[in-house]
């Protein structure tokens, strides 16, 4: 489905073409297009500095190896003590998810719901910090009984433990954008040294655009999975009414296409972050070619994780640092 032509004249030729057959006018379909194409070229952002980017995305000029939620499969997931094994297991880097309480504190936790991952129940909009700081985030983890004591960290404290143990940070930002750019701007003032060593990213483009045009030296990418507004990650529909199904299956045509022919320049990315079925030698060549670094999650076998460092040369995210294991989604 990955559509990565010869970039935005090609977007460009075929959406002319699309709006001359629709319309049937030349002069209508020439317009829009110039129109679209003077807006891109008004409203897209630059990336950050290459250097920069490099140094976040591909440290000591290697692949980077991302625990995935911390390392949801070595330790429970979002957690201070999954940062600290994943540093003792070798992990370049950490992915942590941001999301919020009902009184406005940041937090790691991936679900909008605490029931998978906690002992507790509800909503995280409708939960006040001190109610999820009194959960067990170690409760429903196969090793449960090795991490007694772990509370729900909020996003400060996890970015202080991951400077600690010197590993890079992936800030996955699950939604709240204005919320969670306001927050991740505070970070990089008090510590100016996440500019070398993180990356923010998001499957929403808003949140993207946004912490880019907050502050041009932070590092950003888009994750991206085909098909993932009509499908959940181990691919079941989202939904059982057929229209609405295909519905979204047509949106997910239209979101793939716009990722990967314009948005990527509107945002002003240095990476993308793509689902591993998706990735292959091609399509990591093409983008290094403009400039973009491709990062694959998630790769949870030994083999797919030789295939990624000796091969295709490229950083992948993970579950495990340790064994082979299923996706955590």
């Amino acid at each position: 489905m990955l559509c990565h032509g010869e970039g935005l004249l090609s977007s460009l030729t075929a959406l002319l073409g699309v709006v001359l057959a629709l319309s049937r006018s030349p002069a209508l379909a020439c317009l829009l297009t110039a129109g679209l194409y003077l807006a891109l070229h008004l409203f897209s952002l630059e990336p950050a500095a290459p250097q920069s980017a490099q140094r976040v995305l591909r440290p000591r000029g290697a692949a980077a190896r991302i625990a995935h939620r911390g390392g949801a499969h070595d330790a429970p997931e979002n957690t201070l003590a999954a940062i600290r094994q994943a540093a003792e297991n070798g992990a370049t880097g950490v992915e942590l998810d941001l999301e919020f309480t009902a009184d406005g504190v940041p937090i790691l936790m991936h679900d909008e719901t605490v029931e998978r991952t906690t002992d507790g129940s509800g909503k995280l909009c409708d939960l006040t910090f001190d109610e999820i700081r009194r959960l067990n985030p170690s409760a429903k983890h196969r090793l449960w009984n090795k991490f007694q004591g772990e509370k729900v960290p909020t996003l400060r404290e996890a970015v202080v433990e991951s400077m600690h143990r010197n590993l890079i940070i992936y800030f996955d930002v699950k939604g709240h954008a204005n919320q969670a750019v306001d927050a991740l701007k505070q970070l990089y003032l008090e510590f100016p040294r996440l500019y070398n060593n993180s990356v923010v990213c998001s499957f929403m483009p808003d949140v993207v655009y946004k912490m880019r045009q907050a502050d041009r030296n932070v590092v950003t990418a888009l994750t991206h999975r085909p098909w993932h507004l009509s499908h959940f990650g181990d691919g079941t529909p989202r939904f059982s009414s057929s229209w609405k199904h295909y519905l979204y299956m047509m949106m997910d045509v239209i979101l793939d296409w716009s990722v990967h022919s314009f948005l990527w320049r509107l945002c002003g990315v240095s990476a993308f972050l793509i689902q591993k079925n998706f990735v292959s030698q091609e399509y990591v060549r093409h983008w290094s070619s403009k400039g973009i670094q491709v990062v694959a999650w998630t790769v949870n076998t030994f083999a797919e994780k030789s295939y990624y460092e000796s091969i295709l040369e490229s950083s992948y995210i993970t579950d495990s640092l340790v064994e082979d294991c299923d996706p955590h989604y």
